[in-house]
């Protein structure tokens, strides 16, 4: 199964459903999307993810909504859960912060507050430059 986890967290990112939130271009966003600092023990900007909002009923798989220190929508991530992907468990039609996506980082995390179980981040950003905005 471990095998199949690339090859599902790349179609995932790739699918292009509608916006997670009519106006999250820039920070804040509307309700139900919160802080993620406000939320769980994290700082206000994490280096490579931004400072994070993410409307807490969609834990853990997101999205997250990844803004730049000048509040520019640059990301929307998803923490996909291990467990849920080698049972079987879908993530059908999850929503993005906008329908622009410029590249995909994939990447394995053991856990943090808020998704405390390993799970994949799939980082899907915006414009050419935002991983560069988001990495400190």
């Amino acid at each position: 199964m471990r095998a199949f986890v690339p090859i599902l967290l790349a179609g995932l990112a790739l699918a292009t459903p509608a916006p997670a939130h009519e106006g999250a271009v820039t920070t804040p966003p509307a309700a139900p999307f919160a802080k993620v600092s406000g939320l769980v023990p994290l700082p206000d900007f994490i280096p490579g993810l931004g400072t994070l909002y993410v409307d807490p009923a969609t834990l853990p798989a997101g999205p997250f909504l990844g803004y730049d220190h000048d509040g520019r929508l640059s990301a929307t991530i998803y923490m996909i859960p291990l467990d849920d992907l080698a049972a079987g468990k879908a993530f059908d039609k999850l929503p993005v912060g906008t329908d622009t996506v410029t590249g995909v980082d994939i990447y394995y995390n053991a856990g943090h507050p808020g998704v405390e179980k390993p799970h994949a981040h799939v980082v899907l950003y915006h414009d050419k430059d935002a991983a560069g905005r988001l990495a400190k």
